[in-house]
C-alpha cells in the first residue's frame, strides 16, 4: 500500500516570487487560495486573458501583477514557485519541462504526477494553520475534514496562544526546561478527561 510521504511545509510567500499561469477558473482558485493564506504573497499571473473575477479579486493587493501575453520561459526568470493552471494540457506539460529545467519548483493544476508540492486543504484559527493532505488521491476527503477540523477547534484558541507565547517568553532556564515546563501547562489541551 502506498504510504504519503509529503514533506509538510509552510512558505512565508511575501519573502518569495510565484508565477501563477493561467487566469480562467483554476487559476483565480489557485490566487484566491495564496491571497486568503498570505494577503502580502509576491505574485504574477501570466494569461493570455482573464476571468472578471481574478481581476476583482487581485485589484486590493499590490504584490499582485497580472500580465496579458502567452507563457514563455523568461516568465520563470527569479520565480521561486509556479503553479500551472491553464485549460491547456500541453501548455501545462511544456511548462512543468521548462520550470524543472529551470529548477522552480511547480504545481500543475488537478495532475498529481507534475507537481513537486500541493496545495492542501487549510483549517486556520487565527495563528493556528492546518495543512490537510490526501498525497493528490482525494480533494474530496481533505475538503470535508477541513469541515470537521474547523468545527472542533474553538475560535478561542488564538488567546490560548497568545498567552502562551507571552509565557514561552518568561520562562526561565535551557531550551528542555522551558519545552517541559510548556508540555506540561498544554497537556490539558489533549486530556480526555476535561
Amino acid at each position: 500500500m502506498e504510504e504519503n510521504h509529503l514533506f509538510p511545509v509552510f512558505f512565508k510567500l511575501d519573502q518569495l516570487q510565484v508565477l501563477v499561469v493561467g487566469g480562467g477558473n483554476v487559476g483565480t482558485e489557485k490566487v484566491n487560495a495564496i491571497l486568503q493564506n498570505c494577503p502580502a504573497a509576491r505574485v504574477t499571473v501570466v494569461a493570455t486573458w482573464f476571468a472578471p473575477e481574478l481581476e476583482s479579486l487581485t485589484a486590493g493587493f499590490p504584490n499582485v501583477t497580472l500580465i496579458q501575453k502567452a507563457f514563455s520561459c523568461g516568465d520563470l526568470f527569479g520565480k521561486d514557485l509556479v503553479i500551472a493552471a491553464t485549460a491547456d494540457r500541453e501548455l501545462n506539460a511544456c511548462i512543468w519541462e521548462k520550470a524543472k529545467a529551470s529548477k522552480v519548483l511547480i504545481n500543475v493544476a488537478d495532475t498529481p504526477g507534475l507537481c513537486d508540492f500541493y496545495l492542501g486543504s487549510i483549517v486556520q484559527k487565527g495563528n493556528l494553520k492546518i495543512a490537510i493532505s490526501t498525497n493528490g488521491k482525494s480533494p474530496t476527503i481533505a475538503k470535508r475534514l477541513k469541515e470537521v477540523l474547523n468545527d472542533a477547534i474553538p475560535d478561542t484558541l488564538e488567546s490560548v496562544l497568545q498567552h502562551l507565547q507571552i509565557l514561552r517568553d518568561r520562562l526561565k532556564g535551557d531550551f528542555n526546561d522551558k519545552v517541559k515546563k510548556l508540555n506540561e501547562l498544554t497537556s490539558v489541551l489533549v486530556s480526555r478527561d476535561h
